[in-house]
Order: structure tokens, then C-alpha cells, then sequence
């Protein structure tokens, strides 16, 4: 009996649950490729409706602007350089240059040279790198490539024959 009532529970189970599953084959909308996929008719056909209503709604849109086709266009990428802008956007700071004017031994003589490149250079953002302590760096301007940096290079060799332009990091919003 009890055997009986596990067959009879099983097989109506069984019949109650049916999972009509069958092979589909979709087209990947950006490359173009095949995709193959088991699922159910009814997920199916749910999502056809939804790609259907996608395609309409894109179609009408596009149809309204300048009759283009209702077939979706590809996602183009061009290859170009970015400009400053968009690399901004993505790094707030990035590796660029900035002109080492001197270095010295304390940090009295840091900010006099500071005080004297500030009076000769108002335009120009002076700081001071210790992280070679015992010395300090003494850097102006943020620069993008050594090229926009080398007219204010030329300037200040004016003044601080040593100069030199370094590869330093460098905020993408002060850069030149």
C-alpha cells in the first residue's frame, strides 16, 4: 500500500510538472554571432516579445529622426587618441611632467628658492618633494609630455640653469 501511494504521488508529480524545453538560436546583437540556448517555450517567448518591443521602440525613434533601417546598428568604437578631457574623466591623476628646478639640503633653503621662483614666476605652481630626505626636490608646473612643458622650461633655465623637466605624477586638472 504504502509502495502504491509513492508510485501514485510520484507519477502525478511528474505529469503535473512538464518543462517543455527546446533549442533556440539567437543572434548576438553587437558581433553578430550565433548563440545557442536550451529553455523553456514560455521564457521564450517572453523574451521575443521584449526584443521585439526593444527593436520597435529603437526603430520608432530612429525612423522619427532620419528614417534609418529598424535593424539595430552596431556599437562602433573609433581608434583614435583620447584627448585630455577623456583621459581627465577616467585618471585624475596620471603621469606626466614637471620642471625639478633645484634640489637642496634643508628646508629653510627650499623655501627661499620657493619665495624667489614665486616673484620671477606668479603663473607657475611651485611645491616641494621630501621624500629624498635629507634633500628636497623643488618642482613647478604639471605638464602633460615634456613638449608642453619645455617653453616654461626654457624660461626658468633663465634663472635656474639646472632645471630639468622629470617624469612626475601629476593631476590631470592642473596639467598644461
Amino acid at each position: 500500500m504504502k509502495n502504491l501511494i509513492k508510485i501514485i504521488s510520484i507519477v502525478s508529480f511528474v505529469s503535473f510538472y512538464t518543462v517543455e524545453a527546446q533549442q533556440v538560436v539567437k543572434k548576438d546583437t553587437l558581433a553578430g554571432t550565433e548563440l545557442v540556448m536550451t529553455m523553456d517555450t514560455k521564457v521564450n517567448d517572453a523574451l521575443s516579445s521584449l526584443e521585439n518591443k526593444c527593436a520597435t521602440s529603437t526603430a520608432s525613434k530612429a525612423n522619427l529622426e532620419d528614417d534609418a533601417p529598424s535593424k539595430p546598428s552596431k556599437i562602433y568604437v573609433p581608434s583614435r587618441e583620447l584627448t585630455n578631457a577623456e583621459i581627465c574623466r577616467r585618471n585624475p591623476r596620471i603621469l606626466g611632467y614637471k620642471i625639478q628646478i633645484t634640489t637642496v639640503k634643508s628646508n629653510d633653503e627650499a623655501n627661499e628658492i620657493k619665495a624667489y621662483f614665486r616673484k620671477r614666476f606668479p603663473g607657475i605652481k611651485v611645491e616641494t618633494d621630501a621624500s629624498l630626505r635629507p634633500n628636497y626636490k623643488i618642482l613647478a608646473g604639471s605638464y602633460f609630455t615634456k613638449q608642453s612643458a619645455a617653453g616654461d622650461l626654457a624660461k626658468v633655465k633663465e634663472y635656474f640653469k639646472s632645471a630639468i623637466a622629470v617624469q612626475y605624477r601629476v593631476f590631470c586638472a592642473e596639467a598644461k
